[in-house]
This record gives structure tokens, C-alpha cells and sequence, in this order.
């Protein structure tokens, strides 16, 4: 499916503020970029990178009093996510040397906290993509999904705590759950087509063998917010956690003022 997808996002700043933002969703597996625009209103010298996961980031100062952003693509979308159950475990000695990363705990996945608790979710199930399913069926029917339960502190063992959390939350303990197990997950923020309540979404990966390829593994899609998983998702930035896919992280006195996001299908008769 081809989607046009994009967000406006407004600020206020009481003095010019430097600002990294990561809005720009770049080709890959499971999805083209066809197009796309980025427009800053008023317009400022922009420098983009890319960063240590491959996300494209914009380093910029903002002006003194508003400031808007509005960057929008057109993206071509798997509109099924690939399952495979009974995809293997990889071994850590056999994963490639990129992925050891997302072994570790870190910031809001304490995955050296949770590891009796994975160890009895997944009793029973075979290691690899098996155990990974019933985590996220477990998060699924055990956190109750409610907006403005959570906020920028809150982590994995809290959610594990308090039964209750929104899409951050629910991939950061799918993550932190999966490496306890020594399976390696990191966390995707971006688009999904149909969302309730339209913002941004998060969710997770998981890297498990592929038994249709030579290959050692591959990552899979993982979303514990829906009871099906849903393709039609447009990835704009992978990393650990929340921490290294924030779409915009500000050095000054800046306020988030508004900010709409948007997803519907595309007019194939734009050139």
C-alpha cells in the first residue's frame, strides 16, 4: 500500500535553541520512500547526519518565538508483517557483531531486572521467534493500554509494576523482557496506517533465525499494543529505547506548542 504520511509539530522558544530532530523515515525492508517534503517555517540553516543506528537526524537552532516543522512523505508499505513461528534462537556467539548491542540493558529496558518473569512467560515454548510471540501476547492481555498513564520516566519495571502504560511503554518491556532471554530487541517508532487515535506509535523487533534463508537471522516486527499484527507501518527511527528515538530532543528553552500527525492512503495520481 502506498501511504502519505507526516506531522506538523509547533514550538515556542524564549531564546534561539539548538534542536535535533529525527523525522525523516528512510528506505528499507518493508518499505520505499516515493517522496517526501520538510519544510521549516521560519527557514533555518539545517545540518543532517546520520546517527550509530542509521536514523536521519537535522541539527538546527531555532529562533526566538515560534517555530514550526512540517515533514511529510509518500511511502510504499508491506501491508502484511512477516511471521514466523518456530524461527530459532540465535546464539550470541553466532550473531552478527551490530546486533550485540541490543543484548544490553539499558535506560528504560532493565532487562537484568526481569529475567524470572520472561523465564515464566515463555515456559514451555520453543526459543527463538516462539518466546518472543508470547511475550507480546503477554504484555497484550496483562498492561491495559491507557493514554496519559505514563511519561518520559517511566521504564520497564515500572510498567511490569503498575499493569498499565501506552505504546512506549509496552515496547520497551517487550524489549527489556526479550533480552533477559538473550534475544536481541530494539524499539521502532514511525507510522501505523488506522492507528486509534492518530500520533505517533511505537513498537518492537526482535532478532531471531530465519529458516527460509542461509542467513544466521533476521529482525522481526513485534507489537504488543494490537491483538493481530498489522503491516502498513512506516519506520522512521530504530534504537534501544525511548532515549535514542526521540523524534525531537531540544537544548534550550523551547516548548512543545501542538503537533498533528497524519496517515491516509495516497493519491496515485500524483506524480
Amino acid at each position: 500500500m502506498r501511504l502519505d504520511a507526516g506531522c506538523r509539530i509547533c514550538f515556542e522558544a524564549s531564546a534561539p535553541s539548538p534542536l535535533i530532530l529525527m523525522l525523516r523515515p528512510r528506505s528499507g525492508s518493508g518499505q520505499w520512500v516515493v517522496r517526501e517534503e520538510y519544510v521549516f517555517e521560519p527557514g533555518v540553516p539545517v545540518v543532517e547526519y546520520t546517527d550509530n543506528y542509521g536514523n536521519l537526524c537535522q541539527k538546527l537552532v531555532t529562533p526566538e518565538g515560534a517555530f514550526r516543522v512540517v515533514t511529510a512523505a509518500c511511502v510504499e508499505t508491506a501491508d502484511e508483517i512477516d511471521v514466523q513461528l518456530g524461527a530459532p534462537f540465535v546464539p550470541v556467539q553466532h550473531l552478527p557483531n551490530a546486533v550485540l548491542q541490543f543484548l544490553l540493558p539499558s535506560r528504560y529496558c532493565q532487562s537484568d531486572l526481569l529475567g524470572d518473569l520472561a523465564s515464566e512467560i515463555v515456559a514451555g515454548h520453543e526459543a527463538g521467534y516462539d518466546q518472543v510471540e508470547a511475550i507480546r501476547h503477554w504484555i497484550q492481555t496483562t498492561v491495559e493500554y491507557c493514554y496519559g498513564s505514563s511519561d518520559s520516566s517511566t521504564s520497564a519495571v515500572d510498567t511490569v509494576k503498575s499493569k498499565v502504560g501506552v505504546c512506549r511503554d509496552f515496547a520497551h518491556l517487550g524489549i527489556a523482557l526479550c533480552r533477559s532471554l538473550s534475544i536481541p530487541a530494539r524499539m521502532v517508532v514511525g507510522y501505523l496506517y488506522e492507528l486509534e487515535l492518530m500520533d505517533l506509535h511505537a513498537w518492537f523487533e526482535a532478532f531471531v533465525g530465519d529458516r527460509t534463508r542461509s542467513t544466521e537471522g533476521r529482525w522481526y516486527t513485534f507489537d504488543a499494543t494490537q491483538k493481530e499484527l498489522r503491516g502498513n507501518r512506516i519506520a522512521i527511527a530504530y534504537g534501544r529505547d525511548a532515549t535514542d528515538v526521540a523524534l525531537a530532543t531540544q537544548f534550550g528553552p523551547l516548548q512543545l506548542v501542538d503537533m498533528e500527525v497524519w496517515v491516509k492512503p495516497a493519491d496515485l495520481e500524483t506524480p
